[in-house]
């Protein structure tokens, strides 16, 4: 483990490569390590990019990709793919559109099978993250799965979120919408080179204009984008920079970053205690009577858990 910790510290790619396979793994080993690069971790920026399928979030990725090299900036990229039902393995498609980066040691991509984690990003996506981070990697990218409106878990991984739409799929109701449309720091209308791009633009502009803000509050810019050709790239990149400097004033990312922390301790403590859970259900003689009991109409599901958190201590809101 220390020979690893210092190999990735180092950049080393293949020790980046294992430490991520361990983080995806868990266990022991993977929080040993983890915990040992924490230190280390909070320089990289995130950059999220999400939008509903076809809308071309891996060839936008690709462009950002070649623009931050050409600043000579370190990039490293988190590709999260749906995984098969029947085998667990992802089509892996986003590393083969971006192939022409894999010889390039300034860029590290990596595609993540989603696992059926709902969200759009892998359950171990986070620590990837820090592990990229602790490598030196000066820009993280996250691209999500590409589910539709559920998927907003990004926006609490990622400093910055791009959503990508494309005119034509549906965006104008999607507009209309709760969901992933709220999440935007960044707007790209990508394929802006089909008809009704305008059209698109303004109705993201109708959601943006009913909105509650103030002048300290950030208003997304939308940027329209053709990808394949990297038209509107240095337009989109300059508008994640700007959104970078306005979380920058009054410690906005410095809040933001908290409330990442905040979020992902919780969410340690509530799989710790399912997997605990799980294990007294199942396990206690005791447990598998109550049960047994609640099966029977004898007590009901509040009494029960209430009787297996008084281990704990925990007031269970009696």
């Amino acid at each position: 483990m220390t020979e690893l910790r210092e190999l990735v510290k180092s950049g080393d790619v293949r020790a980046v490569a294992r430490a991520i396979s361990l983080a995806e793994s868990g266990g022991p080993e993977a929080e040993e390590l983890l915990a040992a690069l924490y230190p280390r971790t909070g320089r990289a920026y995130l950059l999220g990019i999400t939008g509903p399928p076809g809308g071309g979030k891996s060839t936008l990725a690709d462009c950002l990709i070649a623009h931050y090299r050409a600043q000579g900036l370190k990039v490293g990229v988190l590709a999260v793919d749906p995984s098969s039902p029947f085998s667990g393995g992802a089509i892996l498609g986003d590393r083969v559109r971006m192939q022409k980066h894999a010889t390039d040691p300034g860029v590290f991509i990596r595609s993540m099978g989603s696992r059926g984690h709902l969200g759009g990003l892998a359950l171990a996506t986070a620590d990837a993250a820090k592990v990229l981070d602790a490598a030196g990697y000066d820009i993280i990218i996250i691209e999500t799965v590409g589910i539709g409106q559920s998927e907003v878990e990004v926006s609490g991984q990622a400093d910055t979120t791009v959503l990508v739409t494309v005119p034509g799929l549906g965006d104008d109701v999607q507009a209309l919408k709760a969901g992933v449309m709220e999440i935007a720091d960044v707007y790209a209308v990508n394929k802006a080179d089909r008809d009704g791009v305008e059209r698109a633009a303004a109705e993201i502009g109708q959601l943006l204009a009913v909105r509650d803000m103030d002048e300290q509050t950030w208003m997304p810019p939308i940027v329209q984008t053709v990808a394949r050709d990297g038209t509107g790239i240095a337009d989109l990149a300059g508008a994640v920079e700007r959104h970078r400097r306005h979380l920058a004033e009054g410690g906005r990312l410095e809040a933001r970053r908290r409330e990442r922390v905040r979020r992902e301790v919780r969410s340690i403590i509530t799989s710790r205690l399912d997997d605990w859970a799980e294990s007294k259900l199942t396990g206690d003689v005791e447990a598998r009577e109550d049960l047994e009991a609640l099966y029977d109409k004898k007590t009901d599901p509040y009494a029960v858990a209430g009787t297996v958190l008084k281990e704990l201590e925990i007031d269970n809101g009696g």
